[in-house]
């Protein structure tokens, strides 16, 4: 999508002139002939560029900057001036301007200098975003498998992306309800804005507030400056509001007016902002349940319900099994320095049989420790840790009751697939380190992904979950 071009130029021949020049290289233009419609504009348009004239008939460039540097710091101004104004065109890039144009103003020279503001606009907004995508963004996002019920969902994903309507992702935790959103957000005319994403259950409801809206220098302790919430952050682009279910219903108000009118304030801002991003919401919860339990609105639930699509569990796509398991182990066999490593028949047969409750995440985890783990050619059963409890017996497989497999024990000794070699303090480590990730991953499960919820039932802190979780390679 293009960024727009703030335009700030009384003098109707030099705007028109200003505009085409623009115009003919792509770029959107709006137009304001003073410092108050010019104000108006940043607040509605939000443009990449702000091109102003220093002198204007109501207020002035200094004012349009000041406006364009408090609605957003990052925002990049260039200010026009007559060549007796030089002295202000310096005192207006030490308070911010990123350059200026002494008029007669050449087009060709405009036009590049927009350009330089523009490309260094998306090198900012990009940098912000860098470190939480970085990790994920190998690529276009692939959609690995080949079963009917994920072609569907393909195909629905393809539909909802040409548009610009909400999107509901809904499935069981584990099931990659992020990897479809970044799908969609490649395959929309979105995709050259930026991807934000933000997880709903995994902040303390105190800070969610102003971590989605952003906040004011000074609005609480601790705010020593101004912080762009991920509303701001996703203007022009996706916002991706994974596990919804779990939004405290104090703010779900809030955030349904930012999804109808496209606007809202920072914590401790009267001053109201408007932004352009599609919204694409996921959650492992049954949101028309909540809404019978009055936990959820239901004016938001039909908002955010306009496209719902339901990805299924991988116990529900078995054929599919094999086809990610090979992926994953050429991936991790690749990041790893590893040598292609093949799979035995009996591993094959453990890994069918296996219900997947954690679903692809699970799987993808258990592929991973199993190309650690190997240190020959083949990867063999007991390389893949496979928690107990989870084989479904013949005939088990469509048995489900809710959103989990009824499974059978995977044996009557739930030790007897942990490796015991080496000396016993070795060993005991090894055992004790299993049975903290599997007792880690069972809290998890069963608070639906709500990390809170699963401290409190593991009776440690939420610093520590966190911890644990990163020291055993748990991912979201």
């Amino acid at each position: 999508m293009s960024f727009p071009i703030l335009l700030v130029e009384d003098t109707d021949t030099l705007r028109a002139m200003l505009r085409q020049a623009l115009e003919a290289q792509g770029h959107v233009v709006v137009e304001a002939r003073d410092e108050p419609e010019a104000i108006e504009h940043l607040r509605r348009s939000r443009p990449a560029v702000v091109l102003t004239d220093l002198t204007l008939p109501i207020g002035d460039g200094f004012g349009v900057l000041r406006a364009a540097r408090e609605i957003d710091p990052e925002l990049q101004v260039v200010v026009m001036a007559a060549y007796g104004s030089i002295q202000d065109a310096v005192t207006a890039m030490k308070e911010g301007a990123m350059d200026f144009l002494v008029k007669p103003v050449d087009p060709d020279h405009l036009v590049l200098i927009v350009e330089r503001a523009v490309a260094r606009r998306r090198m900012l907004a990009d940098y912000v975003l860098l470190k939480e995508e970085l990790a994920e963004r190998r690529g276009a996002p692939r959609i690995i498998g080949e079963d009917p019920q994920l072609q569907r969902v393909t195909q629905l994903l393809h539909r909802a992306a040409g548009t610009d309507a909400t999107v509901l992702l809904e499935g069981e935790s584990g099931t990659g309800k992020e990897l479809f959103a970044r799908a969609l957000h490649a395959l929309s005319p979105r995709a050259g804005g930026p991807f934000v994403a933000i997880n709903c259950a995994a902040i303390p409801e105190g800070l969610l507030e102003s971590e989605l809206f952003g906040y004011e220098k000074g609005a609480f302790t601790g705010a020593v400056g101004r912080k762009q919430g991920r509303f701001e952050m996703a203007h022009l682009g996706t916002l991706f509001l994974d596990e919804i279910g779990d939004l405290p219903l104090g703010l779900q108000a809030k955030i349904l007016r930012a999804i109808e009118e496209k606007q809202f304030e920072r914590v401790g801002s009267t001053s109201t902002l408007h932004v352009d991003s599609r919204v694409v919401a996921a959650t492992n919860r049954n949101l028309k349940a909540r809404v019978a339990e009055r936990q959820f609105r239901e004016d938001l639930y039909f908002r955010l319900s306009v496209f719902p699509i339901t990805i299924p569990p991988l116990r529900e796509r078995p054929g599919d099994v094999q086809i990610l398991t090979r992926y994953f182990i050429e991936r991790f066999c690749r990041d790893q320095n590893k040598q292609a490593l093949l799979v035995s028949p009996a591993a094959l047969d453990a890994l069918q049989a296996y219900g997947w409750p954690g679903n692809v995440r699970e799987l993808q985890n258990c592929m991973e420790r199993a190309v650690i783990l190997c240190d020959d050619d083949t990867i063999q059963p007991r390389h893949l840790s496979l928690a107990p409890g989870g084989l479904v017996g013949p005939g088990q497989r469509d048995d489900v009751e809710g959103d989990q497999a009824t499974v059978a024990p995977a044996t009557d000794n739930p030790l007897a697939q942990i490796d015991l070699s080496g000396t016993m303090t070795v060993a005991v480590r090894r055992v004790t380190a299993v049975v903290e990730r599997l007792k880690l991953e069972e809290a998890l499960r069963n608070a639906r992904g709500n990390k809170e919820r699963a401290a409190e039932a593991l009776t440690i802190s939420y610093k520590a979950l966190l911890q644990k979780q990163r020291e055993h390679g748990i991912k979201d």
